[in-house]
This record gives structure tokens, C-alpha cells and sequence, in this order.
């Protein structure tokens, strides 16, 4: 198994879009359930949205509904997380990981993943 490696984070203003990257194995792209996690110092670890092996699969928190969207580029061994429309409350740590099981109304669980990325900080001002 791979550590997967993100990147892609960076300081924009509000409004602004950035394209997340999460590079990881070929074995891991094609089996595993991968999602984007963030995080802020003092608060819990947040899930932002899941993807299946295939692809076809997608869940998405609340939040981010609407302005992120997730794909996997199999051939690549790579997947994304496109931000529009920011606002400051996405400020966070964004974390690529990847479960070797997954299951129903576990996808954005940080238990359920086992295996982390080092992260990559996003930061979005006024």
C-alpha cells in the first residue's frame, strides 16, 4: 500500500476555485474507496466528499455541496477535488486518505480510512 500525496493547496480570496490533486497507487485507485478530509486547528476532522473505485459512487458533506466536486482519473492514479465559489470557513487542511473497506453511511468517517496523506493547506481570505 502507498501513502497517497496531495497537492494543489494555496491562499486564494473569497470566490476564488482551486484544483486538489491526491496522487496514490494503481493497486489503491483501482480498489480502494477514497475521499478529501479537512481540517482546522481546534476542530474535528471533517469529512468533504467520497468516491468509489469506479467513480460512480459520490457522497458529499452539506457544506460543500454545489461547489466541490470529486473524480478519479484511474489511468493517472490520481484523484481530484475541484473547489469553486470559496468562502473563508474551506480554510482548512485538506487530507486525501483511502479505505481498504468501506460501508453504507461510513464515507465521510476519518475511522473508516487507513491511510493518510501529509496534507495540503488551503486558504481562503476576504
Amino acid at each position: 500500500q502507498v501513502v497517497p500525496v496531495e497537492s494543489g493547496g494555496d491562499s486564494v480570496q473569497a470566490g476564488g476555485s482551486l484544483r486538489l490533486s491526491c496522487v496514490t497507487s494503481q493497486d489503491t485507485i483501482r480498489r480502494h474507496y477514497m475521499a478529501w478530509f479537512r481540517q482546522t486547528p481546534g476542530k474535528e476532522r471533517e469529512g468533504v466528499a467520497g468516491i468509489n473505485a469506479g467513480g460512480g459512487n459520490i457522497v458529499y458533506a452539506d457544506s460543500v455541496k454545489g461547489r466541490f466536486t470529486i473524480s478519479r482519473d484511474n489511468d493517472k492514479n490520481t484523484m481530484f477535488l475541484q473547489m469553486d465559489s470559496l468562502k473563508p470557513e474551506d480554510t482548512a487542511m485538506y487530507y486525501c486518505a483511502q479505505a481498504e473497506r468501506m460501508a453504507a453511511g461510513r464515507e465521510l468517517v476519518p475511522a473508516q480510512y487507513n491511510f493518510w496523506g501529509q496534507g495540503t493547506q488551503v486558504t481562503v481570505s476576504t
